[in-house]
């Protein structure tokens, strides 16, 4: 194994270097074959998700090299065996490609009426937010809350003496803090108060307790200084900034624009096969000895 390992790595490391030095394109390179079946560099790096690409490239298509392979042999061995001829197979098959078509269906409708729905705008989001505000509800309390990370004890101290004497926390961090990014960026957002500085067990019950612009006590934690401030709070029921829920109400409003052209798409369908005296519908009664066929009734797609 660690062989053909090797083998695999030189081959893919020259087959890359190959297509570098000539005007070939990577598709032409070929990486594995098994029976009549190949795979190329571009087959593989197609299949491989970009972040486990760009984590180790080399491995990653070592790794696929050998999963295709397996997948192939097993393929192969699958036609020997004839396993298609079984029914019950062939109705798996059937059943998948209906599934394959069906939502290849619903995406080409997608497709087609992308422009009604490409996006939702600001105002459009805020005025579905104001019609149903009652429907948007905090399920607990939400705070805004001041975290710093320091290095020593002075410097902790000496950033809890600017914020009482009302420096900024902008300033107060960049000259203090071990992350005054993160720590300037973690102010500017409200987080579930079960959930804030969960990985801090001290500072989150710091959090519970302390109030509007209180600073917690001091802590060491590992090798750092940390402590907290609360600067702000929503209760538990209370109604959420239309900026915490904007993105999620503008990607809500787009699915169900989808949702509304599908729908009308089937519908029309539906209507024009109706008017064609393409459908009909049974009425099969529970009777044990007869069936009785009634007058074609519709049926509502929405």
């Amino acid at each position: 194994m660690f062989n053909s390992r090797l083998l695999i790595s030189c081959y893919i490391l020259c087959m890359v270097a190959f297509s570098c030095q000539r005007s070939v394109t990577i598709n032409d390179q070929v990486l594995a074959r098994v029976g009549s079946s190949i795979l190329t560099i571009n087959d593989a790096r197609s299949n491989i998700p970009i972040h486990v690409f760009a984590e180790d490239s080399l491995k990653a298509y070592q790794d696929y090299i050998d999963q295709w392979i397996k997948r192939q042999l097993i393929l192969e061995e699958a036609d020997r065996l004839d396993l298609e001829s079984s029914p019950e197979i062939n109705k798996r098959i059937a059943s998948a490609k209906e599934e394959v078509i069906l939502n290849s269906f619903k995406e080409a409708v997608f497709l087609k009426n992308e422009n009604s729905f490409k996006e939702v705008s600001y105002s459009e989001a805020q005025a579905y937010y104001q019609a149903n505000k009652d429907r948007f509800l905090l399920d607990e309390r939400y705070i805004k809350f001041r975290h710093m990370i320091a290095q020593s004890l002075s410097d902790a101290e000496n950033a809890k003496r600017d914020l009482m004497r009302g420096y900024t926390w902008e300033r107060v961090a960049n000259q203090y803090s071990k992350y005054p990014s993160l720590g300037i960026q973690g102010a500017t957002q409200f987080f579930p108060a079960s959930a804030a500085l969960k990985e801090y067990a001290v500072l989150n019950r710091y959090l519970q307790v302390i109030g509007v612009s209180e600073i917690s006590l001091t802590e060491r934690i590992g090798d750092d200084y940390h402590f907290v401030q609360l600067i702000d709070e929503r209760a538990e029921g209370e109604h959420p900034d239309l900026d915490w829920l904007i993105s999620q109400i503008q990607d809500w409003l787009i699915l169900e624009k989808k949702r509304r052209a599908y729908n009308s798409y089937l519908n029309n369908l539906y209507l024009s096969a109706q008017a064609n005296n393409e459908i009909e519908i049974y009425n099969v009664l529970p009777a044990e000895s007869s069936i009785e066929l009634t007058d074609t009734v519709s049926i509502n797609t929405e």
